[in-house]
């Protein structure tokens, strides 16, 4: 029997296979539920046994959400539950949702937006795209809200530092990864963005 830290019996090989499964999408579904951020395959990997594939067993909790208000979704390089897009008007009109909203402005946003699109970004890069400086205030707020974090220096004395996005921004806007932005050249035919310049 394997076991971790807390005696946890990894292996579960006294049960049948059929309930052996079923433990270890119930733990994985626990572990899901209890984390405010996206759970690595590695993390999960020590609750299931040594042959159990995290894999298929994320595929089956799926098949179980079916029809419930949330589910599993692939957030970076893990998973997290979240509601379905469909209860998003439901979650807002209720009162106790009010203090988990993001709290951005319009150029909050648009200021998000040009480091999700040109990351890694500094502010010099920043102030470019905007014909203006961006407060260290602002770059504050986002990285207070786990938005965004210091992305890597140019390798040459004295580099500014670069902005990147964070698990957390591809969570709170229902991203598996980057590749989910939208194209700028879409941006800008829906309006939301000058023709990208290279």
């Amino acid at each position: 029997m394997s076991r971790t830290g807390d005696d946890l019996d990894r292996d579960l090989a006294d049960l049948p296979p059929d309930l052996r499964w079923r433990e270890w999408l119930r733990r994985i579904e626990a572990v899901l539920f209890a984390s405010a951020a996206p759970v690595a395959r590695e993390e999960l990997g020590r609750v299931v046994g040594q042959g159990a594939s995290v894999d298929l067993l994320i595929a089956d909790l799926a098949v179980d959400l079916m029809g419930r208000p949330y589910e599993v979704a692939k957030v970076g390089a893990g998973w997290m539950l979240r509601t379905r897009p469909a209860y998003a008007p439901a979650i807002r009109a209720a009162a106790a949702a009010e203090g988990q909203a993001l709290s951005l402005s319009e150029f909050d946003l648009a200021v998000l937006a040009a480091i999700a699109l040109h990351q890694p970004v500094s502010r010099e890069g920043l102030r470019e795209i905007f014909g203006r400086d961006i407060s260290r205030d602002l770059i504050g707020r986002l990285a207070t809200q786990d938005l965004i974090t210091t992305g890597p220096r140019e390798p040459r004395r004295g580099a500014p530092h670069t902005f990147v996005t964070t698990e957390t921004f591809l969570a709170a806007f229902g991203m598996e990864s980057l590749r989910d932005l939208p194209d700028p050249e879409q941006l800008a035919d829906a309006g939301l963005a000058g023709p990208s310049e290279a």
